[in-house]
């Protein structure tokens, strides 16, 4: 299958019109959730923007469309304009079942073609406990990420944390998503398991995803 999960991160005031654009697209969006950047605030005067809280939006779309839908959120929603949000897709690479890929699809037509294994960027997901951002966003700047979106959620492997690595893990926490380049990749992700990881405070569990595409970037994108 050539299709790929499209994730969307965005100031929260535009969580309806990128809704809007998914669906004017035939792009069913699967989940949406609430969370905040991660800017410090030299980063927010430097590119002239405000604290502000985040949304992620994401849906299924099949790798034939994906530059053509990029071409339209430009236009329409100037996603390529650093301070206006970041789209990526990531790849998937099965699905359990034909009526979930239908309705993950919106029971589209599937291009047969095989997607390019060349993958340049790479999101790298966080999952930590709850009120330990900041300490793992520091420590992933100092190893060279920009910057990242924090999700709010609930973890439920206290068990497996305890049989593992020998510790008791917080149920309240929190996903730190980070896009960056292939080559810094490893560097931050090192940074974050000798400093953060499940043996300290944080418990911070670590790992990546290719991104097949992404704009709102600057860096990345070029």
């Amino acid at each position: 299958m050539n299709i790929n999960l499209l994730i969307t991160i965005l100031n929260r005031g535009n969580l309806k019109k990128a809704r809007a654009l998914y669906e004017k697209n035939e792009i069913s969006p699967l989940i949406m959730m609430l969370g905040s950047g991660t800017a410090t605030p030299g980063q927010l005067r430097t590119l002239g923007l405000d604290a502000s809280e985040k949304a992620l939006i994401a849906g299924v779309i099949e790798g034939s469309r994906i530059h053509s839908f990029f071409n339209r959120a430009k236009k329409e929603m100037m996603i390529d304009v650093p301070g206006n949000g970041v789209m990526m897709t990531v790849p998937i690479k099965s699905v359990a079942g034909g009526k979930t890929l239908a309705y993950m699809t919106n029971d589209g037509e599937l291009n047969k073609e095989k997607p390019s294994m060349e993958f340049n960027n790479e999101l790298i997901v966080v999952v930590l406990n709850s009120g330990f951002t900041d300490d793992v966003m520091d420590t992933a700047r100092e190893a060279g990420a920009g910057g990242g979106t924090v999700i709010h959620a609930k973890g439920t492997g206290a068990k497996l944390a305890s049989k593992f690595f020998g510790v008791n893990l917080a149920e309240e926490k929190e996903v730190l998503f980070i896009a960056e380049r292939k080559d810094k990749k490893s560097k931050i992700m090192q940074a974050i398991a000798e400093k953060m990881g499940p043996q300290t405070s944080a418990g911070a569990i670590c790992f990546s995803l290719p991104i097949s595409e992404i704009a709102g970037i600057r860096n990345l994108e070029d």
